[in-house]
């Protein structure tokens, strides 16, 4: 049995952090379990050491805040950083360094953390991206990612002003920035994946519901473009966007949810990675897949719907790659995160 964390939103039913316990021998999610209310908990992480890492809001203002379980085996809260305005969509673990990493979409900032062994949470550095694009949804920088590449730097995508960052990361949480990718305007670049080998990556684009494939120059941080697909059908003319990337443990396919098409579409890689080609589109079956994930063992795809407040259970064909739907009808309250212990 492993333990699948939900992040929500808390708008409508959801009261905060839920987790589920996963049968990963008979594929099966069941006994949903609330244990952590917090606000808007959108994105989380767990630490080497087991604390919970969370986006928080409260009272107007937005933040980060850490959670471990007691000796009852309760999550008991450690702290809380806030800030005026509005919370990160994204928390990234660096627990080399003993970090985490926020990006802010609403603010535009990116900012670090330190964790120490107790859990407790302390600001260190803020960055602030300046910028814009052409999409109505562009009117000003919105990073969304913030996470380690495979030789840790720091990548940052941000969808408002169509780039891509590169930082280095002190021992002492301070950010460096040492290279830029400029996508195709209009891109939106929301997540990013890493082929195993580390020298190719995956951008989802959530605007223009495209994947990018970069190659990743580990001696300068650079990202370089190769070639952009689209997510959605050639004959679909409806609104969309991109919602999660996810890649294979073993690099051979990539997978990526469509909100508003609610639909997961799968990519075969070859050469290393460097070329991809659609070879699926299913249903979601769900309103909005805002994220999903892979199991441990890589043999199911669960995807949750913001919407429609359910999970999706499709079984994966390891040699293929394709989906098979399995199960639609278990309950995820307002779900936007999936993360498995």
């Amino acid at each position: 049995m492993q333990t699948l964390y939900l992040g929500s939103y808390t708008r409508r039913e959801s009261q905060g952090i839920y987790t589920l316990d996963w049968n990963f021998e008979a594929g099966t999610l069941d006994n949903l379990n609330l244990i952590i209310k917090e606000g808007n908990p959108t994105y989380l992480g767990l630490t080497d050491n087991n604390t919970l890492v969370t986006v928080t809001a409260r009272d107007n203002m937005g933040g980060v805040a850490s959670y471990r379980k007691d000796d009852n085996g309760e999550f008991k809260e450690i702290n809380h950083v806030l800030l005026e305005g509005a919370a990160p969509c994204y928390v990234g673990i660096d627990n080399h360094r003993q970090l985490v990493y926020g990006a802010n979409y609403h603010k535009g900032e990116v900012t670090v953390y330190h964790i120490d062994e107790t859990g407790q949470l302390t600001l260190t550095d803020t960055v602030q991206h300046e910028g814009n694009g052409p999409h109505a949804n562009q009117a000003s920088a919105h990073a969304h990612y913030a996470d380690l590449t495979p030789d840790n730097r720091l990548v940052v995508c941000d969808l408002g002003t169509d780039e891509v960052y590169t930082y280095d990361v002190s021992s002492k949480g301070k950010l460096t920035e040492v290279a830029r990718l400029n996508v195709a305007p209009g891109t939106g670049p929301r997540h990013i994946v890493f082929h195993p080998e580390g020298k190719v990556a995956y951008i989802l684009g959530e605007l223009a519901n495209t994947l990018t494939v970069v190659n990743y120059d580990e001696t300068t941080g650079t990202f370089s473009e190769i070639t952009t697909l689209s997510t959605l059908p050639s004959d679909f003319d409806g609104e969309s966007a991109g919602g999660a990337i996810r890649i294979s443990e073993d690099g051979s396919f990539v997978y990526v949810s469509n909100r508003g098409h609610n639909s997961v579409a799968v990519y075969q890689t070859q050469e290393e990675g460097h070329r991809v080609e659609k070879i699926q589109t299913i249903a979601s079956e769900g309103d909005f897949p805002r994220d999903f994930t892979l199991s441990p063992d890589n043999n199911w795809i669960l995807v949750a719907h913001q919407n429609s407040d359910n999970i999706t259970l499709f079984k994966r064909d390891a040699e293929n790659g394709r989906l098979t739907l399995k199960e639609t009808d278990i309950l995820a309250p307002e779900c936007v995160c999936t993360y498995f212990a």
